[in-house]
């Protein structure tokens, strides 16, 4: 409960806000009493989007009620018997309003949750360092309030002021009636006698004269009234313009910024809730302000004086149904950008003609099935969503490539329309926005190449940018950091890629030998460099071996990689060097270099076993293969092999049941079996006496003889799949009865 303990601390506009999460829909006092228990549930292990956790739902529901009725039924005492009926009837109550919708009841607390954290951060650095300097987010979100509390008082002031016109104008028309009463009055003197007429026509005209100046005075005030209070106005209206663009072109833009960073594995985006706290305000303010205006120019056509005003008005209306409309528009956004197709695909040029206003009414690059979607509005969180549960993408329309882009180059994005009005449908929007860019593929042999291109352009992207330019060529510094935030949420792990992995990538793309990384900081990477040529000597690309490394690992090797016991990023020769000086037994495990997604083992005297794949590990683990090959002793520099891997071992089979043996896959190197190897042979061959064919050690071992085994290749290296190949085999014969022992058992 300590987020409660500290929100119940909050002041102010803060207090405020977190006080508003609470109503009918959630009371406060249910949040007060199981505090403890409310914090303590996997709320965010709910996926909202999927009907099928309603289920999971209905369980924390349900669990939430009986906490109320638990703790109503422990309340004793005058003042526990009042809160006893108040938590039984706020049982009751959540029971009736979420039992059909539980899901709902998931979202409302996960939205409550989560502002408060964010009030308490925000409230923490503030008051940290003592009033010291804030963080420029914090300081930015300060300027923010402050501007809006400005704004509050600056539009409440113009509504006093509109007030005291309206008044003073009704004032001032009662007294223009009473001056024509006078006017009727003395044109009807002519029926009066002469004595009393004389009398009555001084005093009528007495009484105009003076009736005439003051609304000679009045009308010159009301009108300086009118232009004052337009020129209030107008300074409302800069300040919301100001107010708007620093929330729309700097935070909104930020947000997407992070946004699209965080499709490459960078840290949340961070949610809505804040922005659209600033953009409910903004709409209240702008709407505020427009009706004041409406009401000034309502009041001018009342009572039409001579002047400017009136024009002035029309203008200040004008503008700000224009500041609307950019509000709405500019905040129909894509909160969760779709994986890839929903609603209207578009092309880069459908795109771009777009965003110039150009008509593309008609106008697609592709048909998808169920793109039409109901908005729900969501009270808790007083939103608006829409959510394609069925999409489909029928067909797509390629545009004619350029040069060498292949399809998979190709980007588009999703168009999401929709149209609406406010103000009893005194305005109507047509609103649209495009998602971030997507790529279109038939095969999941396309899928490494669809995502370089997503990754450089979330990667490069310029905010603002025209659709979908991003840069050729960026700097290797910068191509780091998108590698480095790709592979820590590939592998849901903060340890990335250190320095030294940086220096053997930055080797492998540019061909170079240096192990400064100085000398890499000014080099800049090209795309095609990046994922349209070959490395030299292979037939994939830089991003193609990358990809695969990242496949291998978060398919089959992440815990080995959190547990630090993956090197990877090193090339045979550095291999063997850091293994010379280690005794013999001495292992570590990289990547290969000549295979996509593959890994290898090397070890002291250097052997390199060929690398294992995918495929391999689906047949056995890497670290059941480690345990199987007893040769290796150490994981370099000097730790136990069981030490790091023991916990990942497969169980030892339970022996033979029913007359029959369970079939047992074990990775076997025949020519290198040890004296302790359970498939020793009678004549074993000892790692330790032969020389690597990877490595040169004249006169060392030289009485011994060189091996020239058929099963290693050129670089010493090897090939699994004849080993594969035994292993199958006597799977094959383990499978089979064993008549001859086992006569007595049933076949």
């Amino acid at each position: 409960m300590a987020v409660w303990i500290q929100a119940q601390q909050l002041q102010g506009d803060a207090l405020h806000q977190m006080q508003s999460l609470y109503g009918q829909h959630f009371p406060i006092e249910v949040r007060h009493y199981l505090a403890q228990w409310i914090e303590g549930q996997l709320w965010d292990s709910v996926e909202l989007e999927n009907p099928q956790e309603e289920l999971k739902a209905k369980r924390l529901l349900d669990s939430l009620v009986q906490e109320l009725q638990k703790k109503a039924e422990h309340q004793v005492g005058e003042d526990g018997f009042l809160l006893k009926i108040k938590l039984g009837h706020y049982a009751s109550q959540l029971k009736s309003t979420y039992d059909r919708c539980p899901l709902e009841l998931v979202r409302c607390i996960k939205h409550i949750l989560h502002t408060e954290k964010r009030l308490v951060q925000e409230a923490t650095n503030v008051s940290s360092g003592g009033g010291g300097t804030l963080d420029s987010l914090s300081q930015r979100h300060q300027q923010i309030n402050q501007a809006f509390e400005e704004l509050r008082v600056a539009m409440q002031e113009t509504e006093n002021e509109l007030r005291k016109l309206q008044h003073n104008q009704e004032y001032f028309i009662i007294q223009y009636q009473e001056n024509l009463h006078i006017q009727a009055q003395l044109n009807n003197l002519s029926a009066v006698p002469a004595e009393e007429r004389a009398q009555r026509e001084t005093s009528l005209q007495a009484k105009r004269a003076t009736l005439e100046t003051w609304l000679t005075r009045e009308a010159n005030t009301m009108q300086k009234y009118r232009l004052d209070l337009a020129e209030k106005h107008q300074q409302s209206l800069v300040q919301l313009r100001k107010q708007q663009t620093l929330i729309l072109d700097e935070e909104l833009i930020q947000w997407k910024r992070r946004q699209q960073l965080a499709g490459n594995g960078g840290p949340s985006e961070g949610g809505l809730d804040v922005l659209q706290s600033w953009c409910e305000k903004l709409a209240d303010l702008i709407w505020q302000n427009r009706q004041q205006i409406q009401r000034a120019k309502h009041l001018t056509q009342q009572l039409p004086l001579p002047g400017p005003i009136e024009e002035l008005l029309t203008k200040l209306n004008a503008d700000i149904t224009d500041i609307i409309s950019a509000l709405v528009t500019s905040t129909f956004i894509i909160e969760k950008q779709p994986p890839q197709v929903k609603a209207v695909i578009v092309s880069e040029q459908q795109a771009k003609a777009l965003l110039k206003n150009e008509s593309t009414r008609n106008d697609s690059s592709g048909e998808i099935l169920n793109n039409n979607c109901v908005m729900e509005y969501h009270r808790t969180t007083g939103t608006l969503s829409a959510h394609f549960r069925n999409m489909s993408l029928k067909r797509i329309k390629r545009s004619d490539r350029r040069g060498a882009e292949s399809v998979t180059e190709e980007k588009f994005t999703v168009l999401f329309e929709s149209q609406f009005s406010v103000g009893g449908n005194e305005l109507v929007f047509h609103v649209k926005t495009l998602s971030l860019p997507v790529v279109v593929i038939v095969h999941g042999s396309q899928d490494n190449n669809a995502t370089a291109t997503v990754l450089w352009d979330n990667a490069f992207a310029e905010p603002g940018r025209v659709p979908f330019i991003v840069p050729d060529k960026v700097l290797w510094p910068q191509l780091c950091e998108a590698l480095d935030m790709k592979y820590k949420a590939e592998m849901h792990s903060a340890r990335g890629l250190s320095d030294d992995n940086l220096v053997f990538l930055a080797q492998k793309a540019f061909s170079s030998a240096s192990v400064n990384p100085d000398d890499y900081r000014n080099m800049t990477m090209s795309w095609s460099q990046f994922n349209r040529e070959s490395l030299p000597g292979r037939n994939f690309t830089f991003w193609q071996w990358f990809d695969g490394v990242m496949e291998l690992m978060k398919k089959h090797l992440k815990p080995h990689w959190n547990d630090g016991a993956i090197m990877g990023f090193l090339n045979k020769q550095q291999a063997q060097d850091m293994l010379m000086s280690k005794p013999n037994g001495t292992f570590l495990l990289r990547f290969s270099d000549s295979e996509i997604g593959g890994i290898t083992i090397a070890w002291r005297l250097v052997w390199n076993l060929m690398p294992y794949t995918t495929k391999d590990f689906t047949i056995r683990s890497l670290a059941d293969r480690i345990s199987d090959l007893n040769h290796l002793l150490y994981l370099y520099p000097d730790r136990p092999k069981d030490e790091v891997f023991s916990k990942y071992y497969t169980p030892p089979l339970s022996k033979a049941v029913g007359g029959y043996v369970k079939p047992q896959i074990k990775q076997v190197v025949p020519e290198f079996t040890t004296p302790n190897s359970e498939t020793s042979t009678v004549n074993p061959t000892y790692m330790d006496q032969s020389p690597s064919p990877s490595v040169a050690h004249p006169n060392n071992f030289g009485i011994f003889p060189q091996i020239n085994d058929p099963m290693m290749d050129a670089d010493g290296e090897f090939d699994l799949e004849d080993t594969m190949d035994v292993a199958r085999h006597v799977e094959e014969l383990l499978r089979r009865p064993m008549a001859n022992q086992w006569d007595s058992q049933p076949s």
